[in-house]
């Protein structure tokens, strides 16, 4: 699975805390982390919130990413902009707990973290533990197990709306500001890591409109 990691720019200078957290959990058990950056507060590539949303939704539509690691100062930000868009199902994580019980019960393909509010002595330690529960077993199995069957219902039921109340991505992108869809396309390595990663043809035609 790839696990791609997006700072948006007012907690960027956490990200090589949050990365290495990241790696260090999900790499023994077979993951490969894309770092999307932002990487410090001065990165060229500015991310809002907003825009952290419209790059997780590329990559996870795309097939580029298999799952999304993103945040904000509360985590409230990234996690609404993320569930703005088709195809992403972000939860709010802050802790271990919650991690699993949004992994076995919602089975997204995204979390939001606050990586300001409550990260203080012992928030890296705090980030090892949500990836261990998040990806120690597979998403989707339900919690508690008996209540399994009618999760795993709701869950598809919940799929089934959102393929109706959502239009395509390519057709979004096509209709948002040009200007802020590029910025959330252009940090440092994005071109490299989405052309080699990207599976969808018509998502990366899309990309490269916006980009050209």
């Amino acid at each position: 699975m790839k696990i791609a990691l997006i700072n948006e720019n007012s907690q960027a200078a956490k990200n090589q805390i949050i990365c290495h957290a990241l790696e260090t959990v999900v790499e023994p058990m077979g993951h490969e982390v894309r770092n999307y950056g932002m990487y410090t507060a001065e990165d060229d590539c500015q991310l809002t919130y907003v825009q952290v949303g419209i790059l997780a939704a590329v990559l996870l539509n795309s097939g580029a990413a298999d799952y999304v690691i993103t945040g904000c100062g509360t985590g409230e930000g990234a996690m609404l902009a993320c569930n703005s868009f088709p195809g992403v199902i972000c939860g709010h994580v802050e802790d271990a707990l919650d991690a699993y019980t949004f992994a076995q019960i919602n089975d997204g393909n995204a979390i939001a973290i606050p990586f300001a509010k409550g990260f203080g002595w012992g928030g890296d330690l705090n980030l090892q533990y949500i990836f261990e529960k998040l990806f120690c077993e597979e998403s989707g199995q339900g919690y508690p197990r008996e209540r399994a069957v009618p999760e795993k219902r709701n869950k598809q039921i919940l799929d089934k709306v959102k393929e109706v109340t959502y239009r395509a991505l390519p057709e979004i992108l096509e209709n948002l500001d040009q200007e802020l869809v590029k910025g959330a396309l252009s940090g440092e390595k994005f071109r490299e890591y989405f052309f080699a990663d990207c599976k969808c043809e018509e998502m990366a035609e899309a990309v490269k409109k916006v980009l050209n």
